[in-house]
C-alpha cells in the first residue's frame, strides 16, 4: 500500500490572484477566506486575490497569504474525496464493483518549506486554523523588522554541490539557508558577502549563482531578533501532539512534544531548511505519493530532481484540484 505525504509551500510562492477561483467555485473556499479575514482583523483575503503585488509581497502578508491560500486547498482536497461518489451502474450489474467509494483522504506524513512548516503542523492537528495563522502573520512581522534592521541577501547557488558550496559560504562569511534539492541550494547573508559568496561559487564551478530578490537574510543568524519575539507568541498558542508525523526543516526528522514542536520552530527562523534531507527520510520510510498544497509547483520540481519515481500530486487551483481528485479516485 503506497504511502501518501502532504507537502506545504513556502514564502516565495505567493502570485496576485492565489486562491481567487477556489473560493469563487467553492463556497466553503470562501468560507475559509472570510474566516481568516475575521481571525486577522484584515482583509487578507483581497490581498491574495487582487494584491497590489507590493502588498502581497510583504513578508506580514505573504507568510499568512500562503498558509490561507494553502489551507484551503487542503481543506477543499479533504472535501472533493470526501464527496467522491461511486459511478451509476448498469440495471443488472449488482456485482459489478464500483469505480470508487466515498472515502477520506488518507495520508500518513507532512512536511512544508519553512513558513509551509506551520501549515503542516496545523494540518496535522498540532494547533487550531486561527492560532496557525496569527502565528504565522506575527512571524512575518517579525522578520520583516529583521530585515528593516539588517542589510541581507539571499542567492540560489545552481549546479554545485553542498560542500564546495560550503567552503564558498565559509570563505565569504555568509550561510546555506536552502538544501532544496541536488543542484539547488540558496545561502543567505549580509548583501555586501552574497556577492563575494556568489563569485567563489562560481569559481568553484557553480553554473549559475543568481541572487534572490527578497527583503533580507532569511534562515541566516541576521533574523535572531525574530526568534525572541516568535518564542513569545508560540507560548500563548495550545500545541498539542500532531496526529500524523510532522517533519521538521531544522532536524529532517518528524517533531517530537509540543514543547520540542515550538523549540525547533524558533530554531528554524536562523537554521537551514533540510529540505532534501528531509524528502529523502520520507522516500526511505516507503513514502511514495506527495501532493503539494499551496501556490506554485516548487516543492514538485524539487522532488523531480530527488527521485524521478515518485508520484508528484498538487493543488494550487480548481484545475489542479480536479486533476488530484481524479488521480486519488484510481
Amino acid at each position: 500500500m503506497s504511502k501518501t505525504a502532504l507537502l506545504f509551500a513556502g514564502q516565495g510562492a505567493q502570485v496576485v490572484g492565489m486562491g481567487k477561483d477556489l473560493a469563487e467555485k467553492f463556497p466553503s473556499a470562501q468560507a475559509w477566506f472570510d474566516r481568516a479575514n475575521a481571525a486577522l482583523g484584515y482583509d487578507l483575503a483581497g490581498i491574495c486575490f487582487n494584491g497590489p503585488e507590493a502588498d502581497l509581497t510583504k513578508t506580514e502578508n505573504a507568510q499568512p497569504g500562503i498558509f490561507l491560500v494553502s489551507w484551503v486547498a487542503f481543506q477543499l482536497l479533504k472535501e472533493q474525496v470526501q464527496s467522491l461518489k461511486p459511478k451509476a451502474q448498469s440495471p443488472g450489474a449488482a456485482d459489478t464493483p464500483l469505480d470508487f467509494e466515498h472515502g477520506t483522504l488518507d495520508f500518513q506524513a507532512t512536511a512544508g518549506l519553512s513558513l509551509g512548516e506551520f501549515t503542516a503542523l496545523t494540518a496535522a492537528g498540532a494547533m487550531s486554523f486561527e492560532d496557525g495563522l496569527r502565528v504565522v502573520r506575527q512571524r512575518g512581522k517579525f522578520m520583516q523588522e529583521a530585515c528593516d534592521v539588517t542589510r541581507g541577501g539571499m542567492a540560489a547557488i545552481i549546479g554545485l554541490d553542498e560542500t564546495p558550496t560550503r567552503e564558498a559560504c565559509a570563505e565569504a562569511g555568509v550561510v546555506l539557508a536552502n538544501l532544496n534539492c541536488p543542484g539547488q541550494l540558496v545561502i543567505s547573508g549580509a548583501a555586501e558577502n552574497i556577492t563575494k559568496a556568489c563569485e567563489l561559487a562560481k569559481a568553484k564551478g557553480a553554473k549559475r549563482a543568481l541572487p534572490l530578490t527578497v527583503a533580507g537574510a532569511y534562515h541566516s543568524p541576521l533574523m535572531a531578533s525574530a526568534q525572541p519575539k516568535l518564542g513569545a507568541e508560540l507560548a500563548k498558542v495550545n500545541l498539542v501532539s500532531p496526529i500524523v508525523p510532522v517533519i521538521s526543516n531544522v532536524t529532517a526528522q518528524a517533531h517530537g512534544t509540543p514543547t520540542e514542536i515550538s523549540t525547533k520552530l524558533v530554531e528554524q527562523v536562523c537554521a537551514s531548511v533540510r529540505w532534501e534531507e528531509s524528502m529523502r527520510a520520507l522516500l526511505a520510510q516507503g513514502f511514495t505519493r506527495f501532493i503539494e498544497l499551496g501556490p506554485g509547483t516548487a516543492l514538485s520540481g524539487f522532488m523531480k530532481r530527488i527521485d524521478k519515481s515518485a508520484q508528484m500530486l498538487n493543488v494550487a487551483d480548481a484545475a489542479s484540484l480536479e486533476a488530484t481528485v481524479k488521480a486519488l479516485a484510481v
